[in-house]
């Protein structure tokens, strides 16, 4: 299956620019549309400013980017999607917006893939929308596009097999991994995901640790960053929103109840960078957390980051279990490529050692058997 010579991006915004100039980029002709004019110009100047740039840094030429440029129209008529091989949206995350938007799209694009952008929303909570649902699936991108390497392809049971194809040889002629995930809360990053936030979390709240310990101890295991930082950087609001959406979808799960402080935090406006304060502060008089971040440094350091990764490790089998994720390899590529995690979290167990993981798990759980380190069955197989 070849990809498509001609895709539609909806949503002009920094995910959907994104991924409109990494099309062009790749030779696609694209459009790109938004609800007005304004949303419009706007979207397609975020396109330039990315080719103005690469330009500035001598990643192209000033003929390559008048090039690309050309390759892009941009619209606020959703009409122009007509005769595109996919359109793909990137609109704000409300599950009723994208309903309407692809139940539009499909009359005017009757022959076109439409895929998702969404992070969170189930892939047949939209498809339901649309008369021809297996033409419906998830693109997922992760931000920036343009730098991350990793693309989640989402089907669900009525995903034909042409339409995922036809995402799949897009995906990879802009330049990407892609790894298959069934559809399901979290998908499979952001599922396979949660235990680093909610784990540390819990080890804070249990006064374990300071966020600046466990994010000392994580870094100097090799993530790229530590789970407080990481979540300051995403945006506390928009870490619980998937952790809550997660919850809410899988029916109460235990593993992905949101904690007591990240409810607090966003309430309180402390969301992270872009307010100034989260986890740390980031205002122009912050002190740096040169003493809390000293103390990390302590032998507790390797325990820390061994709780964290065997609740990793634990949900790596519990999506495998369910069938979200195809092999383990693609647990690891999808962690280690689209999160930059130093191991996937199968590698993690096998160095660990499995029965390791799952007796560090009976110990958490303590007496009562708290069903957040509840063991998944292919783990407690495997582990023997």
């Amino acid at each position: 299956m070849s990809a498509p010579t001609r895709i539609a991006v909806v949503g002009g915004g920094t995910m959907g620019a994104g991924i409109a100039a990494l099309a062009c980029r790749h030779g696609i002709a694209t459009v790109l549309c938004d609800v007005d004019e304004a949303a419009v110009d706007a979207g397609v100047r975020r396109v330039t400013d990315e080719l103005a740039r690469r330009v500035r840094r001598g990643r192209m030429t000033t003929a390559e980017a008048d090039a690309t440029a050309a390759l892009l129209t941009g619209s606020a008529d959703l009409a122009a999607v007509a005769g595109t091989g996919l359109v793909l949206e990137a609109v704000p995350e409300e599950p009723q917006l994208k309903r309407d938007l692809f139940a539009r799209v499909a009359r005017i694009a009757p022959a076109a893939v439409l895929a998702s952008n969404t992070s969170s929303i189930p892939i047949a909570t939209i498809a339901d929308a649309v008369a021809a649902p297996e033409r419906v699936l998830g693109l997922h991108f992760f931000n920036p596009p343009g730098a991350m390497r990793l693309v989640e392809l989402v089907t669900t049971p009525a995903t034909a097999a042409d339409a995922a194809a036809t995402a799949r040889a897009l995906a990879v002629a802009i330049g990407k991994q892609v790894v298959a995930v069934a559809d399901g809360p979290g998908f499979l990053v952001n599922r396979c995901a949660r235990p680093y936030y909610l784990e540390a979390l819990r080890i804070v709240e249990t006064g374990v640790a300071t966020a600046p310990q466990v994010d000392r101890a994580c870094e100097a295991a090799g993530f790229p960053m530590g789970p407080f930082r990481l979540m300051d950087t995403i945006g506390i609001d928009v870490s619980l929103a998937v952790t809550r959406s997660m919850f809410e979808q899988s029916g109460g799960e235990p593993r992905w109840q949101p904690t007591l402080t990240q409810e607090v935090m966003a309430a309180s406006g402390k969301l992270g960078r872009k307010s100034g304060s989260g986890f740390y502060d980031y205002g122009d008089d912050a002190a740096p957390d040169v003493g809390e971040h000293a103390a990390a440094s302590a032998g507790d350091a390797p325990a820390l980051v061994e709780r964290i990764v065997a609740q990793l490790v634990n949900e790596a089998w519990f999506a495998l279990d369910a069938g979200v994720a195809r092999t383990q390899d693609d647990v690891d590529l999808a962690m280690t490529v689209g999160l930059g995690h130093p191991r996937g979290p199968f590698a993690w167990g096998r160095e660990l050692g499995l029965q390791r993981v799952v007796a560090l798990l009976g110990r958490l759980a303590g007496r009562d058997g708290d069903a957040r380190y509840r063991v998944a069955a292919g783990l407690m197989a495997a582990a023997g």
